[in-house]
C-alpha cells in the first residue's frame, strides 16, 4: 500500500470502530436495538477520520491550518434557497471561499429510502451553493471547489440487482437492475459531468473487513487519489494566481 492508501485505510477503520462504539453506547442506554442501529446513521463523528485526513493533506500542500474550518459553528455558508447550510469541511483563504466538501456514509439495512435521501441532499446542496455564488454571496471569491465523498457499506443488499417500478414511463436503461452500489457510481459520475461537484469519491467497505481498514474503490475515476488530486490542483492554481497578482 502507498502512504495515501494506508492513511485512507486508517480513516475507514476509524469510521467502523466509531460506529461500533456509538451503536453499543446508544443501545445500552436505551435497551433498544433499533436505537443502536439509528446511531449508525446519525453519528456524525464517524466520518471525522476522513475530514482529518483531507485537512492534513491540505496543510501538507501549503494551506494554512487557520484557513481550514471543521467546527460546527465555523462550517456555515449562506445559501440562496435557505439562510445557511452547514458543510463538513470549508477552506477559506484571504476571505475567499476555496473549497466546500461533504463527507457521507450509507449503511444498511435500509438502502432504498436512504439512497433517495442522500442523492436529493447532495443535489440540493450543490444547487443552493452555486446559486448563492452566482448571486454574490461569497463576495469576490473565485469559483470554489466542491467535493463529495461517499462511503457505502458493501453488503448483499447494496451490491445485488434492484428492480425498478415504471408505472408511466421507462427509466434510463442503465438503471435497470442496477444495484445501489452501481446507482451511486452513476450518481457520483454525473455529479461531476454536470459540474455540480468538481470531484467525487466512492468507497465500499464491509462491516467485517472495515474494522481492519479494508475498502475497495469500484470506479477508477472516483478514487480517493483522484479526489484529493483535484482538490490539490485547485489550491495550487489559486496560490499561483495570487502570486501572479502580487508580482515579482
Amino acid at each position: 500500500m502507498t502512504d495515501l492508501e494506508r492513511r485512507l485505510s486508517a480513516a475507514v477503520r476509524e469510521f467502523w470502530l466509531t460506529r461500533r462504539r456509538q451503536e453499543k453506547a446508544q443501545g445500552s442506554r436505551s435497551g433498544r436495538r433499533d436505537q443502536g442501529a439509528r446511531s449508525a446513521v446519525t453519528g456524525g463523528a464517524q466520518l471525522d477520520g476522513f475530514v482529518s485526513l483531507v485537512s492534513e493533506l491540505l496543510i501538507e500542500g501549503g494551506i494554512p491550518r487557520a484557513a481550514i474550518f471543521r467546527k460546527k459553528s465555523e462550517k456555515l455558508l449562506p445559501g440562496y434557497f435557505r439562510p445557511t447550510k452547514e458543510w463538513d469541511l470549508l477552506v477559506v483563504v484571504d476571505d475567499a471561499l476555496l473549497a466546500s466538501i461533504e463527507f457521507k456514509a450509507h449503511l444498511g439495512p435500509s438502502f432504498g429510502n436512504n439512497y433517495n435521501n442522500r442523492t436529493e441532499e447532495a443535489l440540493g446542496s450543490a444547487t443552493d451553493l452555486w446559486t448563492a455564488f452566482r448571486e454574490g454571496a461569497f463576495r469576490l471569491s473565485p469559483r470554489p471547489w466542491l467535493g463529495y465523498l461517499m462511503l457505502l457499506e458493501e453488503a448483499s443488499q447494496s451490491t445485488s440487482p434492484v428492480a425498478v417500478k415504471e408505472p408511466h414511463f421507462r427509466v434510463f436503461e442503465e438503471y435497470r437492475d442496477a444495484s445501489y452500489a452501481r446507482r451511486y457510481e452513476l450518481f457520483c459520475d454525473r455529479l461531476i459531468r454536470e459540474r455540480l461537484y468538481d470531484a467525487a469519491c466512492l468507497l465500499l467497505s464491509d462491516r467485517i473487513g472495515g474494522v481492519r481498514g479494508s475498502f475497495t474503490e469500484p470506479v477508477t475515476g472516483l478514487t480517493f487519489r483522484n479526489f484529493v488530486g483535484s482538490l490539490t490542483g485547485h489550491m495550487i492554481g489559486y496560490r499561483k494566481s495570487r502570486e501572479g497578482l502580487r508580482g515579482p
